[in-house]
């Protein structure tokens, strides 16, 4: 029987049969598997003088960053302020730069300023990372079924419309938001149940220090809608001492969309939602309506 450091005697055998396969583009894992020979050592001396093949090279990319890394260190930059600027890890870092000389010492002025480079940059790389991660998931939902249109506008309407209570019991279709997506949103799913234009009434709710008449005209052009639909616009009184934070020119306040003679059409929107509220519970949850 064969022992398994005679595999390793005929070293020049064993190196022209590495060769050629490093020279037909395989790794060194796929050279020892292929030849068995799991000694590290002598599978660098049987490709000795053979290059890499290009596509286990580690990227390009990665030796940028290294450059770039002492490039800083070369500028006084410390470990902390390096790793920021690249958004790598400081062990990295340490690694690249340790035979560079320790930059002097700075001022708390200059450490400030270099502080603040470092954040700037690393808020950069944040927004960047939200806007890609925001756009993916946009994709994600980009075309919408009627059924899927149907399904959200139940969800928005009972999270954001007017609803009866046992004590009050009032069966109208009412929703009020300030977001012009959202109401936008709103009024395709209206359209979707086929409410007309002609059942829909229109309030503004706005602070009384914005310009009232400027987000009338705004959210008459954004809902397509008569101006002669939207009824007097009601005003909310300012507190003193009070810090809005609603203001400058993208306030417009909140827009109330009302649908005339809509009491059967509020029962189907509570049955709709506790169907749906029915078929996501387990069996054995009892429905709150």
């Amino acid at each position: 029987m064969t022992q398994p450091h005679d595999r390793y005697a005929d070293f020049e055998g064993l190196r022209e049969k590495a060769v050629a396969l490093r020279r037909d583009g395989l790794s060194l894992r796929q050279i020892r598997d292929r030849l068995h020979v799991h000694n590290n050592d002598l599978l660098q001396r049987l490709v000795n003088g053979e290059p890499a093949p290009e596509w286990t090279r580690r990227p390009r990319a990665r030796d940028d960053l290294r450059e770039r890394a002492r490039e800083l260190r070369r500028q006084g930059l410390t470990y902390d302020a390096i790793q920021v600027e690249l958004g790598c890890s400081k062990s990295s870092v340490s690694l690249w730069v340790r035979d560079l000389p320790k930059p002097p010492r700075r001022s708390r002025e200059d450490a400030s300023a270099a502080a603040r480079r470092g954040w700037e940059a690393t808020l950069r790389r944040r927004e960047t990372e939200r806007l890609r991660t925001r756009e993916a998931a946009r994709r994600e939902t980009a075309t919408l079924s009627e059924r899927e249109l149907f399904l959200v506008g139940v969800g928005l309407y009972w999270a954001e419309g007017a609803k009866s209570k046992p004590y009050r019991r009032q069966e109208r279709v009412s929703f009020v938001n300030s977001d012009p997506d959202m109401i936008s949103v709103y009024l395709a799913w209206l359209r979707l149940l086929g409410v007309t234009p002609e059942q829909l009434r229109f309030h503004v709710h706005i602070h009384e220090s914005a310009d009232a008449a400027e987000a009338e005209r705004f959210w008459a052009r954004h809902a397509d809608a008569d101006p002669s639909r939207f009824g007097k616009t009601s005003l909310k009184r300012h507190q003193p001492g009070s810090n809005r934070k609603n203001v400058g020119g993208e306030y417009r306040g909140c827009l109330v969309i009302r649908v005339l003679r809509s009491a059967e059409l509020y029962r189907r929107i509570e049955g709709w939602w506790y169907g749906i509220v029915g078929a996501a519970l387990p069996p054995e949850k009892e429905i709150r309506a």
